[in-house]
């Protein structure tokens, strides 16, 4: 693996936000989160008929650098328990997509998550095995959300949706198992692909947010976030909540008297995702600020009401913004997009390898 994409790699693993995880780690300190802060509802989109999926070549064969065992099986760590599973990749990708994305959303969505899914479970587990972590004891990855996908297992789906569970479970199993022997590659490579809950409009640059150039995470117009649900979200903290949180996340940041002069918007990508904030005599990036608050988004707007002596902060999208949008990828289905043509339009350049895998099972 290139080491920038290892160090990619990492990166995202220390800062995703998936849905419905909602699970973002970054920052100094733990996140402020307001209480009031409600969670993201499912979709609410028109349903439209969508027109048959468009027939696109797809390459096949085995992936360089890429152990056969990752297209069939897994070996994944339960977080809460520490025991380690011999998972089929087929079931393990159904939890995955189970657990990050609203299976109300169309089929080719879906499709496309597993897809995304699959690609950065085989990235992640070829990180571990050049760089193992020893706190997995041997496994390839764990179901704890903040570090790796998260993932719901068969009972866990069942208890979430009650009555719905056959409907559910036939309708994402029917998506991974049209998908499972394919990935995303660039260069030969299984792609980082990274995905989150709604853009600001137009996806961010892998740059802008982890340091690294990527050249299939770049900006992408994403027509269907603005008409999301909470696409637009306004929170408001105390101006004591405010100082406190500043303080203890960077100690060393000196305040000017007038808190209406605490926080200044200086600069922003094209995106719209901010870039530095002036926090009196330091400067902050957005996704700092975004970790250390408890965003929904380093996209925001800040002001300041003198008299409630409050800060209020409008969030645009839900995520860290780059690859993939879920709901965009919704939109994109509901107006008769392919999960091929999806992929595509969110993944610069990256393209679909069809994988021909070993059949002999590892033992755990």
């Amino acid at each position: 693996m290139p080491k920038s994409q290892f160090s990619l790699l990492v990166s995202l693993g220390a800062a995703m936000i998936l849905l419905p995880a909602l699970v973002f780690v970054l920052g100094r300190s733990q996140p402020l989160v307001p209480a009031s802060q409600n969670s993201l509802p499912e979709s609410s989109f028109s349903q439209d008929i969508p027109d048959p999926p468009k027939e696109t070549e797809q390459a096949s064969g085995s992936l360089p650098a890429i152990d056969s065992h990752a297209l069939l099986y897994y070996r994944v760590q339960d977080h809460q328990t520490g025991e380690i599973h011999l998972m089929s990749a087929n079931d393990y990708i159904k939890g995955v997509v189970a657990a990050e994305m609203p299976a109300d959303f169309e089929i080719e969505a879906l499709k496309a998550q597993a897809v995304a899914a699959h690609t950065y479970a085989i990235l992640q587990k070829s990180a571990n095995d050049q760089n193992p972590d020893p706190a997995l004891n041997g496994a390839d990855f764990s179901t704890d959300p903040t570090h790796y996908q998260a993932y719901l297992s068969p009972e866990e789906l069942q208890e979430f949706y009650g009555h719905r569970y056959p409907e559910i479970s036939e309708k994402i199993g029917a998506a991974v198992d049209a998908v499972i022997n394919q990935v995303l590659v660039c260069d030969g490579q299984p792609i980082a692909a990274a995905f989150h809950a709604i853009s600001g409009g137009i996806t961010e640059n892998a740059a802008s947010v982890w340091g690294n150039e990527v050249s299939y995470l770049v900006p992408v117009v994403s027509e269907g976030d603005r008409l999301s649900p909470d696409y637009e979200v306004s929170v408001c903290f105390s101006s004591e909540e405010i100082r406190n949180a500043l303080l203890t996340g960077y100690t060393g940041i000196t305040l000017p008297d007038d808190p209406a002069e605490w926080l200044v918007i200086n600069s922003r990508t094209a995106s719209g995702m901010v870039t530095e904030v002036i926090v009196g005599d330091a400067v902050l990036s957005g996704v700092e600020l975004r970790g250390l608050l408890g965003l929904r988004s380093a996209n925001f707007e800040i002001t300041y009401d003198a008299e409630a002596e409050e800060f209020c902060f409008t969030t645009f999208g839900y995520g860290h913004g780059v690859g993939m949008s879920q709901y965009g990828a919704d939109y994109m289905a509901r107006q008769g997009k392919s999960y091929v043509e999806i992929l595509e339009h969110y993944y610069t350049g990256a393209t679909l390898y069809t994988i021909s895998p070993d059949l002999e099972s590892p033992q755990i």
